[in-house]
């Protein structure tokens, strides 16, 4: 058995927890709007066509920001197409996944699903095919009053009230080829600044994102930041950051290492923008936005799983079945964003239903919850507060991780990998919620953690989410496969808490101030 000792005081702070950290992504991709979070005639559809059973599973599992319309789509999506009469609304040839778009879904229909959701929306404008006008004119249609053109066309379809659209997205991963007229740095940062500046003068309290590299292992990554931001500084409070973890090689050790490289992802885009704010001597720090994020390998290779040929309308495509393992190396993940919360203010899990997402439908059927709904879950119910700064004493391991780039084979040396990671968070009502991964795919981790000016801490809740089949997943028939369960044997005395992880094990402690 392994042994790991923690220490960490509430007044040692990294960071308040932002509610936008536990976001997530609806696209016009795959089935995640038709069949997903859309489909009339369903038995649990609403008025709207919204699916209550899907709506349900939303709720439980916690996001409070959601981007759309995309990621790739919004490259090439005319935002006009959208809104208006359905029954008026033109089909178009969808270039980024080769589908037709019916545009029967759009922006005021997702509007309303997120205030039946509970959530925020997040809106990226196109600066692929278009730019700052049609930009302008979006936020006019959500945000003006009425008066104006754009803003009396939203009342004549039908929503009086402005939107009240806060967060913008300056576009999506412009700088990869995959993408719908993709740009050069300085072409894209001009084109986003641009965009920004006249967004804003339509409505001065939105905040807005530009666009940052959409991997760490882009060839542009680095003086993609440089530049973008040089352009943007005065202009957008956040830089984005995207990254998809994959298991290629089958090798589930550096698969769980995984996460970490995250974390260099992070700390190396902050240093690239405090840089910038250096050379112009400002006090302004730029924050992160980490706007898609998730495990995603399966579907992502081969052509077939991307596209359906014939131009078909929501095709099953990149529907991802998670594995416990892949809960594993997610929920590391969960584990890096709150332990950047000083300068990550935004994160979207990519997507919510059927497309890689923790939550799956079968058209007319049923819903149920992948294997990583339940990380998101937890992190997003208790993982609201000030993360602490913890001192982490375990064993580690080297590993290499595979990320490749199109065709390219890459391996990432990763050493000293501890095998726990751990994120601890002070809630507001004095208690403390701790995250743990044992990353040890064979020993149990024995730890010992001190936790200093907390006063007295009773054990509220402790869970752990394994499987002793790391392949196991949830389908439609053993929709409960994989579960959470009671962790056992957690104890608590003063400021020592011990508790003891399995193997290859996500794990929840939370303790109640007493």
């Amino acid at each position: 058995m392994r042994k790991a000792k923690v220490l960490m005081d509430r007044d040692f702070v990294i960071g308040q927890t932002d509610p936008r950290l536990f976001g997530a992504f609806v696209e016009h991709l795959g089935r995640c709007v038709y069949g997903g979070i859309y489909e009339p005639g369903h038995k649990t559809a609403d008025e709207k066509g919204f699916r209550k059973d899907v709506l349900d599973l939303v709720k439980e599992l916690g996001p409070t920001i959601m981007r759309y319309p995309g990621g790739n789509f919004v490259s090439g999506y005319n935002w006009e197409d959208g809104v208006g009469p359905v029954d008026q609304r033109p089909a178009r040839l969808d270039l980024a996944w080769f589908t037709t778009e019916p545009n029967t879904f759009g922006t005021n229909e997702f509007m309303d699903w997120c205030k039946v959701a509970g959530v925020e929306p997040m809106m990226a404008v196109n600066l692929g095919t278009r730019g700052g006008d049609a930009a302008r004119n979006l936020v006019e249609y959500c945000n003006h009053p009425g008066g104006t053109y754009w803003s009396d066309l939203r009342r004549a379809h039908g929503w009086e009230k402005p939107h009240g659209v806060k967060f913008w997205c300056l576009g999506n991963e412009m700088d990869g080829p995959w993408q719908m007229e993709y740009k050069t740095a300085a072409a894209y940062g001009a084109v986003a600044r641009e965009a920004a500046k006249m967004m804003r003068w339509v409505d001065p309290t939105i905040e807005l994102a530009a666009c940052g590299s959409s991997a760490r292992n882009m060839p542009t990554f680095g003086h993609w930041e440089d530049t973008v931001i040089e352009h943007t500084f005065d202009h957008a409070e956040y830089i984005s950051l995207h990254t998809y973890l994959n298991n290629y090689k089958q090798d589930t050790a550096a698969f769980l290492a995984a996460p970490d490289l995250m974390d260099r992802f992070i700390d190396e885009v902050v240093a690239i923008a405090d840089s910038v704010a250096a050379k112009r001597r400002s006090t302004k720090r730029m924050m992160l936005s980490f706007d898609e994020w998730n495990v995603w390998y399966r579907t992502r290779r081969k052509r077939a799983d991307r596209v359906k040929e014939g131009w078909p309308v929501a095709p099953p495509i990149l529907e991802e079945i998670y594995t416990m393992e892949d809960a594993l190396a997610f929920g590391g993940a969960c584990i890096s964003l709150l332990n950047h919360a000083d300068r990550i203010k935004s994160a979207c899990i990519a997507q919510l239903v059927n497309v890689i997402a923790p939550i799956m439908t079968e058209t007319g059927g049923p819903a149920w919850r992948q294997t990583i709904f339940f990380p998101f879950a937890h992190v997003s119910r208790l993982g609201r507060g000030k993360v602490l700064r913890a001192q982490v004493e375990s064993e580690t391991y080297d590993s290499a991780y595979y990320d490749p780039r199109g065709t390219d084979e890459q391996t990432f040396p990763v050493s000293n990998v501890p095998y726990l990671k751990l994120a601890a968070v002070a809630g507001e009502s004095g208690g403390l919620s701790l995250f743990l991964l044992n990353r040890d795919l064979s020993q149990e981790i024995d730890i010992s953690l001190e936790a200093r000016s907390f006063g007295r801490l009773a054990v509220g809740e402790a869970l752990e989410l394994r499987h002793d089949d790391l392949q196991a997943t949830n389908t439609k028939d053993a929709a409960e496969r994989v579960k959470p369960a009671p962790l056992q044997g957690v104890s608590v005395e003063g400021g020592q808490i011990r508790a003891r992880l399995k193997p290859a094990s996500w794990n929840v402690i939370h303790l109640s101030a007493n």
